[in-house]
């Protein structure tokens, strides 16, 4: 497989990994513990479905891409992104949108390579869609769960997310969440070019723009985990840029249409509009 330049506008896959279905978008840095089992677990709830799993790797010292690489050679589902370099989070999805979007997608799910998220949710992900332009997997609502956390750490999450709220004026419970589905229509409506965060803050931007777009948000239950294996990326640096970058977002993304309500039993959540 060929490899992609960090920073491309426009990475490609091989045409004959093209796919109309789903897109499971999942970065990596030095997880090469943990991508076998997800791997594994992903492509069991991926069978039977039009989807691949794309795995957008930064360069890992571990080893994380040429494990890529060995399962995509097994694996026909599979798909392999490099990047030259670790340039962020947010960066790595931007890379991984956009080269599904080129390849057909019509979802993209966002998940975390560390098994917090399970990959047996994907499905429940997927089942909502049809009444949502974007489905996220919530700690934060009826349902949701972070059971191995501790105390300092629920604080620092669940106040990140209340201060997100509050500035922004939207009703999401949890925005700082990165598990998520998205339609074709929710992704185009972003507009990726236009994203500005790279790290922590780009999971609270990607929604909010949705929301501003007018899209229809719903949120379902998950159980989040703390990983067993490799070791976690989130850093102080990493929340003081989303404190700082939070307000910016009120200014730097206009409102382009009132949101639509949701269908079914899924909560809506609008956005604000008096910002």
């Amino acid at each position: 497989m060929p490899h992609a330049v960090a920073g491309s506008r426009e990475p490609s896959l091989p045409a004959a990994r093209a796919c109309t279905g789903t897109w499971v978008i999942v970065p990596t840095y030095n997880e090469a513990e943990n991508l076998p089992e997800l791997v594994g677990r992903l492509l069991t709830v991926l069978d039977g479905r039009d989807a691949r799993l794309l795995i957008v790797d930064d360069d890992s010292p571990d080893g994380t891409g040429r494990l890529a690489e060995q399962l995509a050679s097994r694996h026909r589902e599979v798909c392999v992104l490099h990047r030259s370099s670790k340039a962020g989070l947010g960066a790595a999805y931007l890379h991984g949108f956009r080269a599904a979007l080129a390849a057909g997608a019509s979802r993209l799910v966002q998940m975390d390579a560390d098994l917090s998220h399970r990959p047996e949710d994907v499905a429940r992900l997927l089942d909502a869609v049809p009444a949502a332009d974007l489905v996220i997997g919530s700690r934060y609502v009826a349902g949701g769960a972070t059971p191995d956390w501790s105390l300092r750490r629920r604080v620092i999450s669940r106040g990140g997310s209340t201060y997100a709220r509050a500035v922004l004026g939207v009703g999401v419970r949890d925005l700082t969440g990165g598990f998520k589905c998205w339609t074709r229509r929710a992704v185009e409506a972003v507009d990726l070019e236009r994203v500005l965060g790279r790290g922590y803050v780009f999971q609270i931007e990607m929604t909010y723009r949705a929301l501003r777009a007018g899209m229809r948000v719903a949120e379902i239950p998950i159980e989040f985990r703390d990983r067993t294996r490799g070791e976690s990326k989130m850093r102080g640096a990493i929340v003081m840029e989303a404190m700082v970058r939070v307000p910016q977002l009120r200014h730097a993304v206009p409102q382009l249409r009132s949101p639509r309500p949701a269908a079914g039993d899924l909560a809506f959540v609008p956005a604000g509009t008096d910002g």
